[in-house]
């Protein structure tokens, strides 16, 4: 693999551009490995099978196509037709709900999250497959969200999460750097605001952004939902200290229309140079590096990203696993388990990896240490996530309950009526309520 470690505030090797390396490290062109190992000699005609695999549609466009690349070579290899689905990842839920009920359709699907504990009884036993691609080296965030009543339901592929990315013109500007505590990321959010440039965050209703932020925010006050027995816990003054902080927060320091953005709405002000800094995945990174390569927009290189601020209690990330099901209705539940066995593989996945340029991570600390996280500085705060990362039910369980939580919004809208102006009492009871009547 090329070691060139061109970089947004790096240094190039001789005779290679900044043009060339973002053309290189927007993941437009990976070399195609061969070999297999596993599975010997291709037959010479495919069985009159099919493997119909259901995933989202990456946010990186090149990564479907290594998707596709590497499903076509398996089929060849296990004598299998191949046949991927990518679906906006919105509509993986219902379509996965569908395939439980009816017992027919896809033969794996890749459910997000802990998705597994939704669709358990539509699921076969991962366990063996597990132990093969990792085991207990699995992040537990991730291990937790397929391990149902004692029973892997599925196999972490990979996690996203997000992390700051900010413009190092306009904090240059205010004479500040990239803040370490939530102390000095409110210092620095009044002094960008200052300049006409807020920090953008989203308080809306929108499954990345605004929950990413918010369960990471109350738990590096000390708060959380419940216990670790599940017992709810939300009534306690560590809340009460991040309303307190986040109120003020807030208006000092943020775009305060973002109670009505969704995941969305922080990317567009960002790359329209409303705001100077957001929590998100690295796709605002990659689209203006497509800016520089199609328009030589020099956007890109005002850029870098650091890691969620430590608060009284820590730093935390949310992580969110893409997983790997074999659904029980399956017909070929022996070229599945294949299949996962074989994007598992160091050198497929390490293809797979490379071409997301760090947009995704792998489920295994190995992959931290990988080289592609020195090619470019502006990406590597990425690379610790898992470090850092828990579960949306932490330090409860991740089951059907924590998820119920999360899409009902409780969280998020504990801190959007806060700031609209109710006092911590009353939003602490009203989200006491709602999770009694979840957790009782």
């Amino acid at each position: 693999m090329d070691k060139q470690t061109a970089a947004v505030g790096g240094t190039r090797r001789p005779g290679m551009s900044r043009r060339d390396f973002i053309k290189t490290t927007s993941g437009l062109a990976v070399a195609a490995g061969t070999g297999l190992g596993l599975f010997g000699q291709a037959p010479a005609f495919a069985q009159d099978r099919e493997l119909h695999i259901l995933e989202w549609s990456s946010f990186v466009k090149p990564a479907d196509v290594e998707t596709d690349r590497q499903a076509a070579e398996f089929g060849k290899q296990e004598g299998i037709k191949v046949r991927v689905e990518h679906i906006n990842a919105n509509d993986l839920n219902a379509r996965a709900t569908a395939a439980v009920e009816s017992g027919a359709g896809p033969d794996l699907i890749r459910l997000l999250g802990n998705q597994p504990h939704v669709y358990a009884k539509g699921l076969i036993d991962h366990s063996d497959l597990i132990q093969e691609v990792g085991g207990d080296d699995i992040w537990p965030a991730l291990r937790d969200g397929v391990h149902v009543d004692g029973v892997y339901r599925g196999v972490p592929y990979f996690f996203g999460g997000g992390a700051y990315v900010y413009r190092r013109d306009i904090f240059d500007e205010a004479k500040v750097g990239p803040p370490q505590t939530w102390d000095q990321f409110l210092d620095v959010g009044k002094k960008v605001k200052g300049l006409g440039y807020p920090i953008g965050q989203s308080l809306g209703h929108s499954f990345g952004d605004p929950p990413g932020f918010c369960y990471t925010f109350l738990w590096s006050f000390g708060g959380s939902l419940v216990d670790e027995n599940a017992k709810v816990a939300i009534d306690s003054q560590a809340t009460r200290d991040s309303i307190k902080f986040l109120t003020e927060f807030w208006k000092a320091a943020c775009d305060e229309g973002g109670l009505a953005w969704d995941d969305t709405s922080n990317n567009r002000a960002f790359l329209g140079e409303t705001i100077a800094c957001t929590l998100n995945g690295a796709s605002i990174y990659f689209v203006a590096k497509r800016n520089w390569d199609k328009k030589q927009n020099p956007f890109v290189w005002k850029l870098h990203h650091f890691l969620s601020p430590e608060g009284p209690k820590g730093r935390f990330h949310t992580i969110g696993g893409q997983n790997s099901c074999i659904m029980t209705h399956s017909k070929v539940q022996s070229a599945a388990k294949n299949y996962i066995k074989f994007i598992h593989q160091d050198a497929n996945f390490e293809k797979f990896f490379v071409i997301n340029n760090g947009y995704i991570k792998g489920v295994v600390p190995k992959w931290q240490d990988h080289e592609m996280w020195s090619w470019d500085p502006s990406l590597t705060p990425y690379r610790d996530l898992g470090s850092y990362g828990q579960h949306i039910g932490y330090p409860g369980p991740y089951d059907r309950r924590s998820q119920e939580v999360f899409a009902k919004y409780i969280i998020v809208d504990l801190y959007a009526r806060a700031v609209k102006g109710e006092s911590p009492d009353s939003v602490i009871k009203w989200a006491e309520s709602e999770l009694k009547n979840i957790y009782s």
